[in-house]
């Protein structure tokens, strides 16, 4: 039997403020291969490449799929690299990590909190129908039909309304 891994990836809550209420960006999830997962709304994100900062990887992603350019990543400032015998580490403390245990997609996903510039495309390969939605809109999407939410990204949405009520936002 040959041994599987999981896959890292990253991702990104993308904020925005419109008429003083808080948005975020979600897309639907648009992968041929996956048929069953058509449709369900998601936070952008993609797998890390092998030896990439995980802040590029973002921004790579972000780009790919949105047409955004991220301009800033909470938390980053508090990331280091460490450089030793031939390695090259970095540190970093993503908002929330989530790990996939069962399904056909094994990956580990560590979402941060972004703001963006530019244009929003209308579709990528991977994602289409983007919509800023307001808090109040998550709090009743992920409280009354969750099932339309990709199952990843469910426990991430709860922690950033939570966040979100608790700071009057």
């Amino acid at each position: 039997m040959i041994e599987k891994f999981s896959i890292p990836c990253a991702g990104a809550i993308i904020e925005k403020e419109i008429n003083n209420n808080l948005y975020i960006l979600m897309q639907e999830r648009h992968k041929e291969n996956k048929p069953q997962e058509l449709g369900l709304l998601e936070i952008p994100a993609g797998k890390i490449r092998e030896n990439e900062n995980i802040f590029d990887c973002i921004k790579r992603e972000i780009k790919e799929e949105t047409g955004l350019n991220i301009v800033d990543v909470k938390g980053k400032e508090n990331s280091s690299i460490y450089r030793n015998n031939g390695y090259e580490v970095i540190d970093f403390s993503p908002y929330h990590c989530t790990q996939n245990l069962i399904g056909n997609y094994p990956v580990i996903l560590m979402v941060f909190i972004c703001q963006t510039t530019g244009k929003l495309l209308s579709s990528s390969n991977e994602s289409k129908n983007y919509k800023w939605i307001s808090i109040a809109e998550l709090k009743t999407l992920v409280e009354k039909t969750p099932e339309k939410i990709y199952p990843m990204d469910l426990a991430l949405l709860h922690k950033f309304i939570n966040d979100k009520s608790y700071n009057n936002l």
